[in-house]
């Protein structure tokens, strides 16, 4: 029961702050935190999302009992209540799985030291500027007993982690050039080497933060309170301000939430709807008349790919890392490049001949026990979670939709499904979805409100949670199918 007794001695602590700095709402008089020289951090940003307005996410305090239970077992694993958790939990049963796995990664027994699992987590969230994950693990690092000189840059960790900033680079931005030789000098660096349980650890690590940057940028995450950017010390202007909703980042009554997808007209984004709902409807019925030959489904996939590498936003500028980021990875000019840009080409990765469920998944759980079975648990949880909801509709079947989106994202990294009709893809994603799915997958750090705003304007911010869920998930799977290809190749 340490867990309740360190609730009750929180509680407790919190009756005690709001008791000595006092405001209308808790009582007390205002203005003794100035007698005693208290300065009062108040967060800068309107709740956990930049993207979602805070009064539609769940106010910590009024959670029922599943989410209550999400959230301690999150503040006992993490020592704190996150942004991301804040948000994921639109969506309780995929936080269980994710919180469940990032816990073992982390935490549980495994191949690498603490230490070294929350540096790789840097390492992979630098790698998209991603300041929000760094920061957490940054803390989280020295917690654990890790060197702060490592934090000076890549160059002052050790050898065997300088020599992971190759395949972090190229599986962050374009996996589908690792190979095996990759895995071999990995292997083979003589006192630095690497074993296969701890490379294996090393690359589901490196993916799941590579893919978590996706979601923060995704859902617009604002910084937690005691990090960089996240907090300030001036005095909020509004005068009935709480010192007590610090807890749930309610810093302002009156919210001004802007637009930024512009003024789109609430009939314009209904029939947007009605539209998606009738292609889904003529699909499935062209489905039962007939079935497109192999070579035509090939073709398809080809020219879907080929599309693919022009999809980008009107907002396309270059993210020039900062300093304190940067200094975490080598090469930063390196970022994502189409699949088969300027003549290159790459051969197609099919299914077929390697997937998770059959090849990926037990080499996994073989070198790094259980692991694998956590994995596919999410993968299946975010691929099939559905309410049968799309905006006000109710009673819908939305597998076509989600497959679309999870086969799109693969098929931006190269990776085909052999009995999937890609011309469907473009029937059911129209360019502004397409151009946020990119973004997000591919260069997180260039997500935009508007981009958040344009697509899908007429659904609710839990089922744009539930498509970043798809995305980060799609992209984790893609980047694991590459790397252990690769080390399935360099064993056999």
């Amino acid at each position: 029961m340490r867990l309740a007794t360190a609730a009750n001695e929180a509680y407790t602590a919190s009756l005690a702050v709001s008791e000595l700095l006092g405001c209308k709402q808790c009582g007390g008089s205002r203005g003794q935190d100035e007698e005693l020289g208290i300065r009062i951090p108040r967060p800068l940003g309107h709740g956990p999302s930049r993207f979602i307005p805070e009064k539609e996410i769940l106010q910590v305090g009024s959670e029922d009992a599943q989410m209550h239970t999400l959230f301690t077992d999150s503040f006992a694993a993490l020592g704190r209540l996150d942004n991301i958790t804040l948000v994921m939990v639109f969506h309780p049963q995929y936080l269980e799985s994710f919180l469940k796995t990032q816990h073992y990664l982390l935490q549980m027994d495994g191949p690498l030291p603490l230490h070294y699992r929350h540096y790789i987590g840097i390492m992979a969230a630098a790698r998209h500027q991603c300041s929000y994950l760094v920061n957490l693990h940054v803390n989280d690092f020295l917690h654990v007993g890790g060197d702060p000189k490592w934090l000076n840059g890549l160059e002052n960790a050790p050898q065997k982690l300088q020599n992971l900033g190759e395949l972090n680079k190229v599986l962050a931005h374009r996996p589908w050039l690792i190979t095996k030789e990759h895995i071999e000098g990995l292997l083979k660096a003589e006192e630095h080497s690497w074993s296969l349980a701890e490379l294996v650890h090393a690359v589901v690590l490196l993916t799941h933060y590579h893919s978590l940057a996706s979601f923060t940028f995704g859902c617009g995450i604002s910084p937690e309170i005691h990090c960089d950017g996240g907090h300030t010390f001036r005095p909020p202007s509004v005068s009935n301000y709480c010192v007590c909703d610090i807890t749930n980042g309610n810093h302002s009554v009156d919210e001004m939430q802007v637009n930024s997808a512009g003024n789109v007209s609430v009939s314009d984004s209904f029939f947007e709807v009605e539209a998606l709902m009738e292609k889904m409807k003529q699909l499935q019925e062209c489905r039962e008349e007939e079935e497109a030959s192999q070579e035509e489904m090939a073709s398809r996939f080809e020219i879907e790919k080929r599309e693919s590498m022009f999809v980008f936003s009107s907002d396309d500028d270059e993210v020039t890392p900062a300093r304190d980021v940067s200094r975490h990875f080598e090469d930063t000019s390196y970022g994502y490049k189409d699949f088969s840009r300027h003549g290159m080409h790459v051969p197609t990765f099919r299914v077929q001949d390697y997937c998770w469920e059959d090849h990926g998944y037990s080499l996994v759980n073989r070198l790094y026990p259980d692991v694998g079975q956590l994995i596919d648990e999410k993968f299946h949880i975010a691929y099939n979670l559905t309410y049968n909801t799309m905006a006000m509709h109710k009673d819908v079947d939305t597998s076509m939709l989600r497959r679309a989106i999870w086969n799109y994202i693969h098929c931006m990294f190269g990776i085909r499904y052999d009995d999937y009709d890609y011309g469907e893809i473009n029937q059911l994603l129209d360019r502004s979805f397409k151009v946020y799915i990119k973004t997000v997958v591919c260069t997180p750090e260039k997500v935009t409100k508007r981009m958040y705003d344009s697509f899908w304007r007429q659904f609710k911010h839990s089922e744009k949670v539930h498509v970043n869920l798809l995305l980060i998930e799609a992209r984790m799977q893609a980047e694991l199918l590459y790397a252990l290809r690769a080390i399935t190749r360099y064993m056999t």
